[in-house]
């Protein structure tokens, strides 16, 4: 499957993890992973194991970046 049907079918259920702001797709090392956008990064300990980010979903690797708060520039 394609990276982009890996990110499509997964992203409602990722959207709705805490501080996840958005998804998309990116590089890193030179390989495409799955880009999660989050509000702040936490520790694993202080997440259920339902709210975790997997390190690969279907094969491709996931990347966690801290953006901030997103608002919508006017």
């Amino acid at each position: 499957m394609k990276i982009e049907a890996v990110k499509a079918e997964h992203e409602a259920r990722i959207m709705l993890m805490p501080n996840v702001v958005g998804i998309g797709v990116g590089e890193k090392a030179g390989k495409s992973v799955i880009t999660i956008f989050v509000t702040r990064k936490v520790s694993k300990l202080s997440l259920q194991s339902h709210e975790i980010i997997p390190k690969v979903l279907e094969g491709y690797e996931t990347d966690v970046e801290e953006i901030g708060a997103v608002a919508a520039q006017l």
